[in-house]
């Protein structure tokens, strides 16, 4: 219903903008044929008609932006309530049962184990929407230093397979320089950007994952992180949209995926940041996906 309701605005502005713009345009070759000899008004009328069709069809666009924009800061706000509510929910019911039931040591064991999954959940989904909100107005370079970006990028990968319980053939790096790689930067946020790049292929995967990480020198300035899967993949007309803030691809596989809508706008926001991008390719859907980090390297001779 909500969707319904939204596209119909959509159509509404585009369709009232489109009648007043021809409105314009109309009147404006009526005030030519009319005022045809006479070069003062014809000149005045046809700079102030050619303003006021431009400021509708601005205007317009604004109005639609602007609806496509809330549309995303609910759905936003819908996932960040589902990511907080859920493990709240699961804490919850563990610490009632602890508290009114006597459980032997090992189930007790196995509920301080669920509950602190659940207090990592919280505390990721947190993290992210603080993460986000630094990035967006962060502008100077806090503790900053040469960073061997190879040793992040295996901390990273051994941290991701225990925390998703993967096995090394799941999640596994397909190659790297022999040499150390350095990067100028914050240890912290290259670890938010590779985790994030690691924990949305192994999210968008399916049951069965392959997931291969690559860390490339292209060239003597420059370190290239590629991340390859083989899951669900991405639809052409969505590759630019994925790393825009709270954007979610809209389809029946990617609506069971839960997340917030900011992991890869962190990683584009960080990697840019740091005076490179992020990308993102895709045979299409079903096909596989790979997201790539370039950053500018430090190269000492």
């Amino acid at each position: 219903m909500r969707i319904t309701r939204r596209t119909k605005a959509i159509a509404f502005f585009i369709t009232l903008g489109v009648c007043l713009v021809a409105l314009t345009i109309f009147l404006n070759v009526s005030w030519i044929i009319f005022h045809w000899r006479q070069v003062v008004p014809l000149v005045l009328g046809i700079i102030f008609f050619g303003l006021l069709i431009a400021g509708l069809v601005v205007n317009t666009i604004f109005l639609v932006r602007e609806i496509r924009r809330n549309e995303q800061h609910d759905s936003f706000l819908n996932a960040v309530t589902h990511e907080l509510k859920t493990p709240i929910a699961s804490i919850r019911l563990y610490l009632e049962t602890l508290a009114s039931r006597n459980l032997d040591e090992a189930k007790r064991r196995e509920f301080y184990r669920i509950m602190l999954e659940d207090t990592d959940r919280l505390l990721g989904t947190v993290e992210q929407v603080l993460k986000a909100g630094e990035l967006r107005h962060a502008s100077e370079r806090q503790n900053w230093q040469e960073v061997q970006f190879s040793n992040i990028v295996r901390e990273v990968l051994a941290l991701t397979r225990v925390r998703h319980n993967l096995s090394q053939d799941a999640l596994r790096s397909g190659g790297e320089p022999a040499e150390e790689i350095t990067v100028l930067g914050n240890p912290e946020e290259l670890r938010t950007a590779v985790f994030n790049l690691l924990d949305n292929a192994i999210k968008y995967s399916g049951a069965k994952k392959n997931i291969v990480v690559n860390l490339l020198t292209p060239d003597i300035d420059s370190v290239v992180l590629r991340v390859h899967d083989e899951g669900i993949g991405i639809p052409h007309n969505e590759l630019k949209r994925i790393f825009k803030r709270f954007y979610r691809a809209s389809n029946s596989k990617t609506d069971q995926v839960k997340g917030t809508g900011l992991g890869l706008f962190i990683v584009r926001s960080i990697a840019r940041r740091y005076g490179g991008d992020a990308s993102a390719e895709s045979p299409g859907e079903g096909q596989g996906s790979t997201f790539t980090i370039r950053l500018p390297r430090v190269y000492h001779a």
